[in-house]
């Protein structure tokens, strides 16, 4: 069993860089859980078992779930709890093989989450018990109990007192077709998956356009997507990223690359065009993929430059915790997410901008300019600690739904 559970954790892992039927068979057991590779996964896997979400004793009660991309949900609720003292917030995390493992309040195997009715009724129960619920990626929350609808659910929660906002993390809503006319390297049509995406972003769309309750985004590349959303912008640990290592101290620069999803951020573009400089010694590359959340601090702080994403024109978590590491982080982010940023926030985004086209030059820049690259990896611990560190997250969730939702204790 733990053999065929590690190898349904590295299929997925790898799902985006397979064959398109491949990737399908693999995330059949999510999209289908009652058919038949969904009932073979999960006896497989196993489907009883696991824990229910305990309920805060506070006035307002905050439920997140169930996704709790790059562990999100988890710091959202830790930062409703900092911003507000009556706030008590909880989330739950559906736990799929190859994940990451984030830290969760309650993790729950998909198994668990999508066969087993007793868990389901339990968390139903715990649930009711809240005053908020906020929904990650569309993504019902009760398993089959709804009808695995997310509608049904929504209609359920309110109907027993809830307020329910949504929370868009990106291929969920990002539509492939509207993308690949913002940027020559956008991923679609390349991905495999882009049909699959595709028919999801529009049911998605269809859903929170029909429901218009508070909606918000974890990216603002997604506002393109949801121009009627607000930006609740992705929390890191600034202290737990804080490296005194300088900056091109060294004579060889050392370059990385962190890789979760390969053909969503361009990692195969990556090193052909920094190859003369690998030759050359001027820089030392490495592309870092599968490592444990707990060593990413010493795998950013060890690093000069940090290559993120150059394909879907944003940035995430971990350009993020590269910058709060205060490395150089060079990535593609599109004008319109530059502006809004500058105008939201008062910021510029720290993020050096190269394509794939232009990463050879922007890096032999940094080298050759290295007293302005390290000015511009100073600005990065201050940016994030003012934009990511949930003081704004939470700020975002409390004016824009929780503080206007009516009786927050539900009564």
């Amino acid at each position: 069993m733990a053999g065929l559970h590690d190898l349904a954790g590295w299929l997925v892992r790898r799902r985006s860089s397979l064959p398109g039927w491949m990737a399908r068979i693999i995330d059949a057991p999510a999209r289908h859980p009652d058919g038949l590779i969904g009932r073979l996964a999960y006896r497989i896997l196993g489907s009883s078992g696991a824990p229910n979400t305990q309920v805060p004793d506070s006035v307002i009660r905050v439920y997140i779930a169930p996704t709790n991309y790059s562990g999100q949900g988890f710091l959202w609720a830790r930062a409703l709890e900092r911003a507000q003292s009556d706030v008590g917030a909880r989330n739950m995390a559906v736990d799929i093989p190859g994940g990451f493992a984030f830290r969760a309040d309650t993790t729950v195997p998909i198994a668990v989450n999508s066969a087993s009715a007793e868990w389901q009724r339990a968390e139903w129960e715990a649930v009711q018990r809240f005053t908020h619920v906020l929904i990650e990626a569309e993504r019902p929350i009760f398993g089959g109990l709804f009808g695995r609808s997310v509608l049904s659910e929504v209609e359920a929660l309110e109907a027993a007192g809830l307020s329910v906002a949504f929370l868009s993390h990106g291929t969920d809503i990002r539509s492939p077709r509207s993308h690949a006319a913002l940027t020559p390297w956008s991923p679609y049509p390349e991905d495999p998956r882009t049909d699959t995406l595709q028919s999801d972003a529009d049911a998605n769309a269809d859903l929170l356009e029909t429901l218009r309750r508070p909606t918000f985004v974890s990216t603002p590349d997604l506002l393109l997507d949801i121009p009627w959303a607000r930006w609740c912008p992705v929390v890191v640990d600034v202290a737990r990223f804080a490296s005194d290592r300088p900056v091109l101290s060294e004579q060889t620069a050392r370059v990385i690359h962190v890789s979760s999803s390969p053909v969503q951020k361009g990692s195969h573009h990556i090193e052909p065009a920094l190859r003369s400089l690998i030759d050359a010694q001027t820089i030392g590359y490495e592309l870092v993929s599968g490592v444990s959340s707990d060593s990413m601090p010493g795998v950013i702080g060890g690093a000069d430059i940090v290559l993120d994403q150059f394909r879907i024109g944003s940035y995430g978590v971990a350009a993020c915790e590269a910058m709060a590491a205060g490395r150089i982080v060079v990535g593609h982010v599109l004008p319109q997410v530059r502006e809004h940023i500058l105008a939201e926030t008062g910021l510029a985004l720290p993020i050096v901008e190269a394509t794939p086209d232009t990463l050879h030059a922007v890096v032999s820049g940094l080298l050759a300019d290295r007293d302005g690259a390290r000015e511009i990896a100073a600005r990065g611990p201050a940016y994030v600690e003012a934009v990511h560190s949930g003081a704004r997250s939470a700020a975002v969730l409390l004016d824009g739904w929780i503080t206007r939702s009516g009786d927050a204790d539900g009564n």
